[in-house]
């Protein structure tokens, strides 16, 4: 699924630069994920950049968007091409699939 920020942002912008994808940008109230440019940062991290850095962690899996590891690997093979990222999920190495590892928690 891809991330969204619930209205409890307090537009500090922290998350924006973070965004591999520029996937973030700011909206009207709060500042917003684009769900077709969000891939939960697989294929570049083994956590979503935008949680880690948010102060009152407001960056969550969107249930009304549910995405599995392929298809945002898929995205982000076609966002950045220049990348040459493994066609499978299986192939992306463990410290750039946060799905690898289930158990794995924000980063402090």
């Amino acid at each position: 699924m891809a991330t969204y920020i619930t209205d409890e942002c307090i537009n500090c912008g922290a998350c924006e630069p973070e965004c591999p994808n520029e996937a973030i940008s700011e909206g009207d109230d709060i500042y917003v994920i684009d769900p077709n440019l969000c891939t939960e940062c697989v294929g570049f991290h083994d956590y979503e950049a935008c949680q880690a850095v948010c102060p009152v962690e407001c960056c969550l899996p969107d249930p009304n968007n549910q995405e599995d590891p392929q298809t945002l690997l898929d995205r982000a093979r076609k966002l950045h091409p220049e990348l040459n990222l493994p066609e499978k999920i299986e192939d992306l190495p463990p410290e750039l699939n946060r799905f690898a590892n289930p158990d794995h928690q924000r980063p402090e």
